[in-house]
């Protein structure tokens, strides 16, 4: 079984609950069937490494967490704007709509 998100990779998010509340960021990865979303400067987690060539130092390391797609919003593009998201169809394909301005956020 499939699961698909409104928040696709790329979009812009703002955290809309948790310790993160207001932050906003891009989604660098969504993980549909988690519900979850990793999201740039969001969720910071401290991990251990150990020295690689890429890291010979080794440490600890900032990472983002996983955050669940129920506590973000969207940021419309063209009205900047945190909003709710419709679909519709348009020639067969189905685009996502801004349901503040109206306007189409996919291009």
């Amino acid at each position: 079984m499939t699961k698909s998100l409104t928040i696709h990779k790329g979009d812009r998010v703002r955290v809309i609950a948790g310790k993160d509340k207001g932050k906003e960021g891009k989604v660098m990865r969504a993980l549909p069937y988690k519900q979850r979303l990793v999201v740039e400067n969001v969720h910071m987690l401290k991990k251990a490494a150990r020295p690689t060539q890429r890291n010979p130092q080794g440490g600890i390391v900032d990472i983002e967490g996983t955050i669940h797609v129920s506590n973000v919003m969207l940021v419309c593009p063209s009205c900047s704007l945190p909003t709710r998201i419709s679909r519709k169809r348009e020639g067969g394909v189905r685009v996502r709509v801004c349901k503040k301005c109206g306007k189409e956020i996919d291009k």
